[in-house]
């Protein structure tokens, strides 16, 4: 399948991430939110419980207490980095296709994507486990564990409607990182003979994601994104000047009224100098 649609071009790519990526996370939302409501009397206990699991001291544990806040701290990271790739550099290839009359607007877009997609998605994931109970049984973890939980709550189909919601999350962000890495490639070389090879090496490496232990995938991943915030968080740095000068622009035309501002580089000559015609 992957095949089928990275040879059909990057607009293909587009429009069958359009079509999966709202239904799978709309209907993932929606179980979720039932299994919230018939069990809302144990929300706020749960909520509780995440708060203060995760910031409680306890002057007895001593060292081993910092070393697991240490390790859970870690381990969120790398999974919020996971999730959704914020400071990593990846997501701006889409946002930089918009069309918008100011690019604050689309950094807002940005940020506000960040925010459904760790705070609201991956709540969910947290409440269905939380309500189950199941998260303090061993033998349970991971895609396991969330399988079992939603069973609970809504039956043995639950099981095969995740692993169902599991492979659109895992082939949507399989072509939405190729559309990313196709425009880098491009960028680079054009040749169609090199973007052939290119596809062939994707496909690749998805076969051998397939089969290839999961802890190795993880570390490899995990590397890949450390790398890639690196070299993204420093080029941020150096474009701070430039984003402050934007969103000054953009305050300063709301606080006159008006609704929606529109960036216009001719009033910013330092900014005109450095940034292609191509793009404002």
């Amino acid at each position: 399948m992957t095949a089928l649609i990275i040879f059909g071009g990057i607009k293909r790519i587009a429009k069958v991430a359009e079509g999966i990526v709202p239904f799978m996370a709309l209907l993932y939302i929606m179980v979720a939110l039932y299994i919230a409501i018939t069990n809302l009397p144990m929300l706020p206990e749960i909520f509780k419980l995440i708060f203060t699991e995760a910031f409680q001291f306890n002057a007895a544990a001593g060292g081993f207490f910092g070393a697991m806040i240490s390790m859970a701290m870690m381990m969120g990271i790398k999974r919020g980095l996971f999730s959704n790739e914020a400071g990593m550099g990846s997501a701006p290839n889409a946002a930089a296709a918009s069309d918008v009359k100011h690019p604050v607007n689309q950094g807002l877009v940005q940020m506000l994507g960040v925010f459904v997609d760790t705070f609201v998605v991956c709540s969910c994931t947290a409440i269905i486990i939380m309500v189950s109970g199941l998260y303090h049984e061993a033998g349970f973890e991971g895609v396991t564990l969330t399988q079992k939980a939603l069973e609970s709550q809504i039956g043995g189909w639950g099981g095969g409607f995740l692993a169902i919601i599991l492979f659109l999350f895992a082939f949507t962000s399989i072509i939405g990182n190729y559309a990313y890495a196709e425009s880098n490639v491009q960028f680079i070389n054009d040749n169609p003979k090199v973007m052939f090879i290119f596809r062939l090496l994707v496909l690749a490496m998805v076969y051998f994601g397939a089969i290839t232990s999961v802890p190795l995938i993880w570390s490899m991943a995990d590397l890949s994104m450390g790398l890639m915030a690196t070299i993204n968080l420093v080029a941020i740095l150096l474009l701070t000047p430039m984003a402050r000068i934007l969103l000054k622009d953009y305050t300063s035309q709301l606080k006159k009224g008006i609704k929606e501002p529109e960036f216009k580089i001719d009033q910013y000559p330092e900014l005109k100098k450095k940034v292609d015609s191509d793009i404002w």
